[in-house]
Parts: C-alpha cells; structure tokens; sequence
C-alpha cells in the first residue's frame, strides 16, 4: 500500500513522503528549482556535482565515500534538469530501508544528517570557496558532458529545435548552459551561486520507499531554521499556446544521417481533459511501436531509420524526431504532417485508440516499480494544482473520446522544423 503525504517546511519548501512497503530500499533528495537564467545557469548546474563531493564534515571524496559504505552501501548523486522554464538541481541518496538494518538502527535519520551536511556545509577552503581541484573536475566534466550531447546527433538535434523554437522563451537555455558560459566560470561565482540556492530556491524534498518519514522531516526542519530564508523566487512556465509561424532552420554537418525534429505547439488546456486528450492523441501519432509515424512513416515507406512523437506536457509542447536520407528529408516532413491530419479528420480505427490507451495506462502503472520512476512522477506534479497518481492519469485517460482526440490534434499548429543535413562520415 502507498501512503502519499505532503506538508511545508517553510514558505517556498515542501516536503512529500510516500510510503510503499514493497521496497526494501528508502530514497530521499532535495530539489532546488530557480527560473532559469542565461547568466546564472552554468554555475548553477555544477553545484549539485560539487556538493556531492565532500562536506565540511567529510572534507574529501574518500571520507565521504567511506561514511556511504558504513551506511549499508548507500549512494549520492547529483542531477540537473529543465522543467519547464525552471532549472532543477537535485541531490539523491539510496540506501537499505530501516526495518532490514543488521542492529535496527535509525538509518534515514543518518542519511538526512549526512545528506544536509553536504547540501548546508561544503568544505570551503580559506578563502571561503568550493576547493579549486574539485571545482576544476567538475567543470571538465560538465564539459565532456556538454560535448557528448553535441556528438549525439540526435540529442543535439532536439536541443537545437528547442533552441530555435524557444528563443524568447526561458525554456530556450539549455540545462547546463552554454560551453562557453561553464568554461568561463570561476569559484567565486559558485560560492555566491551556492549562497542563492540555499536562501532563494523554491525547494522540493522527497522521501521514497519504506521508511518513516517523521525523522527525514524532523531533520530537514532542524537544517532550515539554521538558515536565513528569503522570500523564494517564483518559478513560472511561459505557455504559448499557438504557433504565430512557421519557423525552418537547416544546419549541414559531417554525419552519414541526416535528422529532423518538428516543434509543435500542443494547444491544450494544462490540468483539464484537453491535456489527457493531447497524451494520447500523442501516443496514437507516434508514441508507440503501433502509432500512425511508426506504421506508416517508418514501416509503410520507409522514410526514415526512428520517428517518434515526445509530449511535454509541463511546457505544452510536442516534438516529433526522426533520423532520415537527406534525400528523403523533404518526403518524410510532409508524410508526419500528413499523419497528423489523418488524426485531425477523424480517420482512427478503434483499434488503434484501445492500444495507445493499452501503452499509456502500463506504463502509468510500471511508475510504481522503482523509486526514480516514483520520484520524477510527483516532481513533475509540482507546479500543478492538484497531485495526481499514476493510477489516476490511467483512469482519465480510459475516459478519452474519439472526439476529444480529434480535437486535441486539432489544437496542434506547427511552429519550428528543424534540419541536422549530413553529407559524409558515420551514421550518429
């Protein structure tokens, strides 16, 4: 059984527990969300790797690595990601749930005073700052990061869509920023960018799995009424709900397979029936191994090597990638709009709605298998008016019409295409 409970820490900080006895495992982190921001995103993205590192308490990786292993082999790590127009920092830790521990210790008690000490007490050196050694790594590592995305054609391929398709947007800033932003920063700025987290940051902690979620709370409690809170920044997502134009933007590179991302607007009306509507009209365009691009586009005609249809229901945006022959670029952007427009007149067989309804409502219920699926579910609930289960969303969308989704695919207008051409070299 799964106990969900929510409560405030202080203004801008919410704490949420869910409670699954299945899991022998507790998972607990602490998410800073910050509008995102073109001079404050790249050193705002190493912080959660930084502070992974070491505490004031655990000075270096070694100690720290130690204290891990005495907790039963517990792990840290650190993440960054976009949700909407707000950039998120999150800070994790896994390990083996009370009940199971070899001398009943209070082990998530132990986990939040370690996991507080590296978030509330870096090892700053001197002179106040991040040590420069660690600092160091991880900017090289943010960068292999950063390049290894710029070398997965189809990653890049995606992000430059979002770029072109959401310049004026917030949603436009990568999630680490620019190369050129994390390669120019210094301590300093982490230092200060630390200090705005800890103070200005609207602030999600979660605690996953079988674990009594009294003393996680009682110690984030004690942590934060050591620190003097300012009012917390408003973390707002832009919707715009039509496409005034269609953008197209083609860049050319050295890759054997050309790729092509479309950027939609979906039009719907977040948290009302439109948005459950414009999920599954999704999963029958090209969410899944039966939809209407994989069938037709990839199968029938052979347009192209992948094409799929991506939901982003926080920003209200659909995308559809695919990788394609240049030759065949031209062919395959008007056959996925010609899907679409199947969709839009209504031509569905009730086959293909029961099996979208099929895909969606298992993999609503797979969520509930592992603690990260759990936890990037209920994040994703943050900013809503109302939390929803994964079992909820399968209910809704069982409820979905034919009518409500031809008129969802209605809603959808074209806004940006986006071109990777490539003309030599390996197929990326």
């Amino acid at each position: 059984m799964t106990e969900i409970k929510q409560r405030a820490i202080c203004d801008g900080i919410n704490f949420r527990s869910i409670r699954d006895t299945r899991f022998k495992t507790v998972r607990m982190s602490i998410h800073f969300m910050l509008p995102l921001e073109k001079d404050q995103v790249a050193a705002n993205a190493l912080l959660p790797f930084l502070m992974c590192r070491a505490s004031k308490e655990y000075p270096d990786f070694t100690k720290l690595s130690q204290r891990l292993a005495e907790l039963y082999g517990a792990s840290l790590s650190g993440e960054v990601q976009k949700l909407g127009d707000v950039q998120v920092m999150s800070i994790s830790m896994v390990s083996l749930a009370d009940r199971y521990t070899l001398y009943q210790e209070n082990l998530s008690k132990e986990l939040t005073e370690l996991l507080c000490s590296v978030v509330f007490d870096p090892p700053f050196d001197s002179e106040g700052h991040f040590s420069k050694e660690d600092f160091l790594q991880e900017q090289r590592q943010t960068l292999e990061t950063i390049d290894a995305e710029f070398n997965d054609k189809r990653t890049y391929a995606k992000q430059r869509c979002e770029q072109v398709m959401c310049e004026e947007e917030r949603y436009g800033i990568r999630r680490y920023g620019s190369r050129e932003a994390v390669a120019a920063l210094c301590r300093e700025e982490l230092t200060e960018a630390w200090k705005h987290l800890i103070h200005n940051a609207k602030i999600e902690i979660m605690v996953l799995g079988d674990c009594n979620p009294q003393s996680v709370y009682d110690g984030f409690v004690q942590a934060f009424s050591k620190i003097d809170r300012k009012k917390p920044e408003i973390c707002e997502t832009e919707i715009i709900k039509t496409a005034k134009e269609v953008r197209e933007v083609s860049e050319t590179m050295s890759v054997a397979q050309s790729k092509l991302v479309m950027g939609f607007r979906a039009g719907a009306e977040l948290n009302t029936p439109e948005e459950t509507a414009a999920r599954l009209m999704v999963a029958i365009f090209g969410g899944t191994p039966h939809s209407k691009l994989f069938l037709n586009v990839r199968e029938k005609l052979s347009l192209c090597y992948y094409c799929a249809a991506r939901f982003n229901s926080v920003k209200d945006l659909l995308f559809v990638e695919s990788g394609v022959e240049t030759q065949n670029l031209e062919s395959a952007k008007k056959e996925i709009l010609a899907q679409l427009d199947e969709i839009r007149k209504g031509n569905l067989e009730d086959e293909e709605i029961q099996s979208a309804k099929l895909s969606l409502c298992n993999s609503y219920r797979t969520i509930g298998d592992y603690l990260g699926g759990m936890e990037s579910w209920y994040l994703t609930q943050t900013f809503r008016p109302r939390v929803q289960t994964p079992e909820e969303a399968a209910e809704e969308i069982n409820q979905v019409t034919k009518e409500q989704i031809i008129e969802a695919a209605n809603r959808v207008t074209l806004d940006t295409v986006y071109q990777l051409i490539g003309n030599e070299g390996n197929a990326q």
